[in-house]
């Protein structure tokens, strides 16, 4: 993946989306806010063409280094993202209590 393809985060009142576009595919995570500190991330989807890419990796990386930025926690809700919280001990700073 090149750094051309820039994961963007949109926000809404009440939740937001990180998006990734590579070779024209499209994948998503959704996320709904929970108060003012914390986010649930609530679905990913991969489409097929990017499965094994890393790319729903990248994409609660994403999430996790805003909560580290933007001073926030993350209930991963998401089997997949809870499952990238189970085997990144690392993120568990920022996994809500």
């Amino acid at each position: 993946m090149s750094d051309s393809e820039a994961i963007e985060r949109t926000d809404g009142p009440t939740g937001g989306v990180y998006r990734l576009a590579v070779g024209g595919h499209l994948a998503e995570m959704t996320f709904s806010r929970a108060g003012a500190h914390m986010i649930i991330i609530d679905h990913t989807e991969v489409p097929d063409a990017l499965r094994g890419q890393g790319v729903g990796d990248r994409l609660v990386a994403r999430a996790v280094s805003d909560a580290r930025q933007q001073g926030f926690s993350i209930f991963p809700l998401c089997p997949f993202a809870a499952s990238r919280f189970r085997k990144n001990p690392e993120y568990r700073d920022v996994l809500s209590k």
